[in-house]
């Protein structure tokens, strides 16, 4: 039994290193997508009150069927791993009151208030692990949960993430996850054959100063896209002398897998209400996929195999009786 507690002890401390590493990693990111156009126009995101990105378009497509009168209008709704906030200001332009962003990077969150506040929104912004959400939020209770493009894959372990949802939802609340497909996390760097482990509990960890292409809101010349899609903030040219770049190279992902991801929510008293899965994504995920102008819509092209590139997970909490 002691072996066992000291090597449950050294995997939490890698885990808790791997995670602050990861939030390092974040921070440079968060003043990239801030300041480079890698999220589009930000100014006139802010600019436009009826302004909404194509991540939350999407999101309440999923969310609709769920919701009272199909909107989330007078709704109290919580952002979990919200980065910069992009999505949480189009949230309050739906109608959701207070709303609140959670992430567990000071300047994603630093950039987020700036945002809304330039936005002349009132987003309540807290800073903390998704995985002790409820910790973080004493007392708060909300309507609407989501979280989306991105996230999971970012936490070591779902439990304390799926307790702290079930906990902060109100009786009848929704929580709605869309994401990244977990195949995708097996996937070479080619993304046509398997070059890791599907199931949950794999880690993929590695260095690089890129960070992702979101959209193609990017003026020509703005950034250096590679290969794959990524945007290598390190060689880009314009302004190089005094643009962010990404410094804190390391980051690791571990994989969650359906069986997974379905089953701490069911743990921890949530009932599963849709699963969903969509030939489309929110971002380059892989080397080929191609833009599609008029949805922002990332797509296989004609020729390769149609396989699911994001997911969706819609849960309810149980009114009381």
């Amino acid at each position: 039994m002691a072996m066992a507690n000291g090597g449950g002890a050294a995997m939490d401390v890698a885990e808790n290193r791997d995670v602050a590493e990861n939030r390092e990693n974040w921070n440079d990111r968060a003043e990239v997508h801030f300041r480079n156009g890698v999220y589009g126009d930000l100014d006139a995101l802010v600019d436009d009150p009826q302004g909404l990105t194509s991540v939350v378009r999407r999101d309440l497509q999923v969310l609709k069927p769920f919701l009272p009168n199909g909107s989330v209008q007078g709704q109290r709704l919580l952002h979990m791993q919200c980065h910069i906030g992009t999505d949480t200001l189009c949230w309050t332009r739906l109608g959701a009151k207070d709303v609140c962003g959670l992430d567990f990077s000071p300047v994603s969150l630093r950039h987020a208030r700036e945002l809304a506040n330039r936005a002349e929104v009132d987003i309540d912004y807290v800073e903390a692990d998704a995985r002790e959400a409820a910790q973080a939020l004493p007392g708060r209770r909300f309507d609407v949960i989501v979280t989306s493009v991105g996230t999971v894959t970012w936490l070591p372990k779902l439990d304390g993430w799926a307790h702290s949802i079930a906990h902060l939802l109100a009786p009848g609340g929704i929580f709605m996850i869309r994401d990244t497909h977990p195949l995708l996390f097996a996937l070479d760097d080619s993304g046509l054959k398997l070059g890791g482990d599907y199931f949950a509990g794999a880690e993929d960890s590695w260095d690089s100063s890129q960070t992702y292409e979101f959209n193609e809101h990017v003026e020509d010349g703005n950034h250096a896209e590679t290969a794959d899609g990524t945007i290598d903030v390190a060689t880009d040219s314009v302004g190089a002398a005094h643009k962010p770049v990404v410094t804190h190279t390391r980051s690791h992902n571990w994989a969650h897998d359906f069986a997974e991801m379905t089953q701490v929510l069911i743990d921890a008293g949530l009932v599963i209400e849709k699963l969903g899965e969509y030939a489309q994504s929110d971002w380059k995920c892989l080397p080929m996929l191609e833009q599609d102008p008029a949805t922002e819509a990332w797509l296989m092209p004609e020729g390769y195999p149609r396989v699911p590139l994001t997911f969706s997970i819609v849960a309810r909490k149980p009114c009381e009786s």
